[in-house]
């Protein structure tokens, strides 16, 4: 049996403290409270404007369909899903390289050009005449909104501490609820252009948000910021604090971090990332047959329009529960138990729908379905983020959760059969298997952080740091000249390092 003897005192990791970064800058006339809401002001609203751009954009197809879509384009209920579906398979298979691009480029070029693009797209999606010119458009939609999400969401976490990053994320994501209360607004307000300049009501919807989301991908070349170390809007001494409060938070590649290939094998290869996927996955396939579907479900007891109408305060509710969450997860942590709590009010939602036959009662419990859904998408983004170290292990797993979560999105697509009216039985039954997934892979994830938090407080994964003659101690977790080595090379697997719950 193979018995690790602790090494000495002077080549223990915990007491040395790493190198201040720009120490030769003088920070003491910055007021970290104030730099934290300039930062927020600056990163934020036009973040949040953009994703609730890119969300109205990509759902904008399920309220279109109720504005004869599938008759003026002579499509069979199966070709309709068939263009739900393929924007999930361009979506997902491009996030992972967008995000390496996006570390290797500058945000405000890279994310900018892509909505540039993704706004032609959706413009261009008005103007088809057919089944095959709307399943193109959606590929090519798909193809370029895949940078923004993973894309924002990394960004943001390259600027915020691990306690803090949760609630941006939140306020983040919680414009696709505004989207989707939007969404439903604008949709009731452009269905009256309908036959303007020839063109239907569908094709006006597709065509005018379309246009807003180019003049928003242009404007976003002077607008997005690029990362602390080089952001024009901060001075160099306001530059030097952002850096150092998230090194002194774990964050150790804040400062910078040279592509190497053994990162994203790092990721590819960590238990966190494949579980994390499985996390998200519970959230995200119900997140798309939510916002794709709701006005259908509701349209089982109303018409079109006011089914429309009656999204606005779901999706109200949806951004209010998002904030809350992720407000109470920053402050007191154990993310993992909002998950599973949250994911079981939804699943508790999903199963009144499945048994409910009474339009007033479905209404009521697509209320509680939301909790399952809208507050564990940025929450489980946060828990991922904060448990990954290095800034290109951690882009890499960010887009590998998100992209999966996003091809599950093509199940999502195809759940809601028009056969299966006005209850949808198949559809919630699936929706809530994968609630499920979410609850368990969750309560796995917390179990196993605590355990390698155990372990670590045990020394079991400590590091042999400096030189030393003593052959007993055991070398398997690496020996290394100083902690800052152990830190760069180990990122999240540093023996000092503690995962958050």
């Amino acid at each position: 049996m193979d018995t690790k003897t602790s090494p000495p005192a002077s080549d223990t990791a915990t007491p040395v403290q790493p190198p201040v970064y720009n120490a030769d800058m003088d920070t003491s006339g910055v007021d970290e409270r104030k730099l934290l809401r300039k930062l927020d002001m600056a990163l934020i609203p036009w973040l949040s404007l953009l994703y609730l751009l890119s969300f109205l954009d990509r759902t904008s197809i399920g309220k279109a369909q109720l504005y004869n879509l599938e008759a003026d384009l002579h499509m069979t209920d199966d070709q309709y899903l068939i263009s739900l579906t393929v924007f999930f398979f361009s979506y997902a298979i491009f996030e992972v390289p967008s995000n390496v691009f996006l570390k290797r480029l500058r945000p405000s070029i890279w994310l900018s050009l892509l909505m540039l693009l993704w706004g032609v797209m959706m413009t261009v999606q008005g103007l088809v005449h057919n089944f095959g010119g709307l399943v193109g458009m959606r590929w090519m939609l798909g193809t370029f909104e895949a940078g923004l999400f993973p894309g924002v969401n990394y960004y943001l976490s390259c600027w915020y501490k691990r306690s803090e990053f949760g609630i941006r994320a939140a306020i983040f994501f919680s414009a696709a609820t505004v989207s989707g209360a939007f969404g439903g607004l604008l949709a009731a307000a452009i269905s009256n252009m309908e036959g303007v300049a020839g063109k239907p009501a569908w094709a006006w919807i597709f065509i005018l948000e379309g246009l807003a989301t180019v003049l928003a991908g242009a404007a976003s070349f002077w607008i997005i910021q690029d990362f602390p170390d080089t952001a024009k809007f901060l001075t160099e001494a306001e530059r030097t604090v952002v850096i150092r409060r998230l090194q002194s938070d774990d964050q150790f590649s804040a400062a910078g971090e040279v592509l190497k290939w053994k990162y994203i094998w790092k990721s590819l290869l960590d238990w966190k990332t494949w579980i994390g996927m499985v996390i998200y996955v519970g959230a995200d396939m119900p997140l798309y047959a939510f916002s794709l579907f709701l006005p259908s479900i509701i349209n089982q007891g109303f018409k079109a329009t006011p089914a429309n109408l009656l999204t606005v305060p779901v999706y109200f509710f949806a951004c209010c529960i998002t904030c809350l969450v992720g407000f109470l997860a920053d402050r007191y942590g154990h993310r993992g138990f909002f998950n599973i709590g949250f994911l079981c009010i939804g699943g508790a939602g999903y199963i009144i729908l499945i048994a409910s036959r009474n339009a007033a009662l479905s209404y009521f419990a697509v209320y509680m379905a939301t909790c399952g859904i809208y507050p564990v998408i940025p929450n489980s983004i946060a828990w991922v983020s904060n448990n990954v170290e290095g800034s290109y292990k951690r882009s890499v797993s960010l887009a590998m959760v998100i992209s999966f979560g996003n091809i599950n999105g093509a199940v999502s697509s195809n759940v809601y059969r028009a056969k299966d009216k006005p209850w949808y039985p198949l559809g919630h039954g699936l929706v809530l298997m994968y609630i499920m997934f979410g609850i368990i892979a969750s309560t796995t994830y917390h179990f196993a952080l605590r355990a390698e938090n155990a372990r670590r407080d045990r020394g079991e994964r400590d590091e042999i740091i400096g030189k030393t003659d003593d052959s007993q101690l055991n070398e398997k977790n690496g020996r290394f000249d100083t902690v800052e080595d152990a830190k760069r090379e180990k990122g999240d697997e540093w023996s000092g390092y503690r995962y958050i719950l």
